[in-house]
């Protein structure tokens, strides 16, 4: 195992390297370029995703096929991804991920539109899309569509649930002293209540989960920062600089490379909102919409809420707790989000235990559906029970192994998930202006497709 640990940290490390970095914000920056910034219709985007549209085609509304992709990328990579980010690439780090996060709502815009121009309908009336379905329709590149979804049925298991389950089970046991299997076994069993029901079950948990988690780590996140006040304007500044500097500015951190801080920084923030990865338009593909591009507006918002904001709050409260408080220890990833939180009287545990608690369930829902769809385009429908069945034993065992070699294989698979998918967005971006131009820039978003 250790050998095998070893392997997995140097795969990671080089498929982490600076050829991803440019691919992934290369493709970013192509896009935002070439699609003429999407982010100036981000308020419209918003509007959008709370507006029905039941005349349209889908198994699910816009706001449902949003709420599962934000269920599934509202994680523990927003908490502990972006201290792990902060601990190894210094504080840097968290201007990257937010850039990684701006630059990738065009990206994920991208992804939507389209999984909604090349998705199929199934006998049944479902809904079936995502990258798999792009690469093999439009671009006829079958291999490379078994390969994503191949990776993708996989990367579920890591990204998507035994990371998420030990999470649960360790705030539990270091918050209330409760057994790691009591709550794997209880987790194990609410995940089966929901995920059983298919997608509909899990976009109707997601609908009311996700904006309820949300407000209210946004919420204590803001009264954090108010708290560190004398500190804000501090910890942004050192942010900045420590992002193109390669010696740290100060206040207890351990420098870092900009090679680094960009490293973890792009990595943990695609960890979190997964722009370029590919997975949140496999659940996109299920929306009620009348054209591709309303879909993609209401997908590009994910990015929004889960990096430019969740993370981005995140990292400011604990750079900001770090410089008010110097015992914290920087170092340690693992511990640091916890020490940060800790020190805010009252709110600050509570908080970040009912963050990590809320966050990682609904993201072991969200990725369930992500890896099921995998299964059925890889084995057909038949398949999906027994994957589902699988998934949920995934979630015991993940709540009682050490996931240190789990962590490095989702790294792993992150990375050889976005390979294929944004060559797809770079080879069809032909094809992503033309519907853009078609129903965006000519104003005619409530035109059919």
């Amino acid at each position: 195992m250790d050998t095998l640990n070893e392997i997995l940290t140097e795969v990671s490390g080089f498929l982490w390297g600076w050829p991803m970095i440019i691919l992934l914000l290369g493709t970013h920056l192509f896009l935002t370029i070439r699609l003429k910034f999407p982010q100036k219709h981000i308020f419209k985007a918003i509007k959008l995703s709370v507006q029905k549209d039941p005349d349209a085609t889908g198994d699910v509304s816009q706001f449902g096929s949003l709420a599962t992709a934000l269920a599934a990328t509202i994680g523990t990579g927003n908490i502990i991804g972006v201290a792990t980010a902060i601990a190894l690439g210094g504080p840097g780090a968290v201007l990257w991920c937010w850039l990684t996060g701006v630059f990738g709502i065009s990206t994920k815009y991208a992804e939507g539109l389209l999984a909604i121009k090349y998705r199929v309908q199934t006998a049944d009336g479902k809904m079936l899309g995502g990258p798999m379905y792009a690469l093999e329709r439009g671009l006829g590149w079958k291999w490379l569509a078994v390969l994503f979804a191949l990776f993708t049925a996989l990367a579920a298991f890591g990204i998507g649930n035994t990371v998420q389950a030990n999470a649960i089970a360790t705030v539990a046991h270091e918050s209330y002293g409760i057994s790691p299997y009591i709550t794997g076994a209880f987790v194990c069993l609410l995940t089966a209540a929901v995920v059983l029901g298919g997608v509909k079950s899990i976009a109707k948990v997601c609908s009311m989960l996700v904006p309820f988690m949300a407000f209210f780590y946004v919420l204590g996140c803001v009264y954090i920062l108010i708290v560190n006040a004398p500190y804000l304007w501090p910890a942004l500044k050192l942010i900045c600089h420590a992002a193109f500097s390669p010696e740290a500015a100060g206040g207890g951190f351990i420098g870092s490379t900009v090679m680094m801080a960009a490293r973890f920084g792009i990595a943990r923030g695609l960890f979190s909102n997964e722009s370029g990865m590919g997975s949140a338009p496999i659940v996109a593909a299920a929306a009620r919409t009348r054209n591709p591009v309303r879909q993609a507006l209401v997908s590009s918002s994910g990015t929004f809420w889960d990096t430019v904001v969740i993370c981005a709050l995140t990292g400011l409260v604990i750079v900001s707790s770090v410089l008010a408080y110097p015992d914290i220890d920087f170092s340690n990833g693992a511990t640091l989000t916890k020490d940060a939180f800790s020190k805010i009287p009252v709110i600050g545990r509570p908080l970040l235990t009912f963050g990590l608690l809320t966050f990682a369930f609904s993201t072991i829902l969200g990725w369930c559906y992500y890896g099921e769809r995998a299964v059925e385009y890889l084995k057909g429908k038949q398949w999906v029970k027994g994957y589902r069945v699988i998934y949920i034993i995934a979630v015991f065992s993940g709540s009682v192994m050490n996931l240190t070699l789990v962590w490095n294989l989702a790294d792993c698979m992150n990375a050889l998930m976005a390979i294929p998918n944004l060559i797809s967005l770079l080879m069809l971006s032909g094809i992503i202006v033309h519907e853009t131009r078609k129903f965006l820039w000519r104003d005619r978003l409530d035109k059919e497709n």
